[in-house]
């Protein structure tokens, strides 16, 4: 059997563009994605700390030292450029390998860097 885990997450990072005329996903800065353990592609959570919204998407790669965060597509509906988010990626696995799994919070600073 396996169960999904909380694998990694990008703690309060600010939403700095919305891009409603692209097809989908969330760009994130890929300084923030390997501090996070995150890959291009991968499934995650979005949830909105300033409306409530939750929602899924795919990770696309942002360029370096940027601080973007881009909901694209529908999703740029569900946000504004200054909101808060919580990006949460999950990972399948055994219950013994759960057991001595230890998840990565990032919490970046002032304008979504690690310094």
């Amino acid at each position: 059997m396996l169960i999904n885990v909380f694998k990694s997450k990008l703690h309060q990072v600010r939403v700095t563009e919305a891009n409603l005329n692209y097809i989908g996903s969330i760009t994130i800065d890929e300084d923030l994605m390997d501090a996070a353990n995150l890959i291009a592609g991968e499934r995650v959570q979005v949830v909105n700390n300033n409306n409530g919204e939750r929602l899924e998407t795919y990770v696309i790669k942002g360029v370096r030292k940027s601080g973007i965060i881009c909901l694209n597509g529908a999703a740029a509906r569900k946000t504004q450029v200054g909101d808060e988010l919580i990006i949460i990626a999950y990972a399948w696995m055994t219950p013994e390998e759960a057991k001595d799994f230890s998840p990565v919070t990032v919490f970046p600073k002032a304008g979504n860097t690690l310094a």
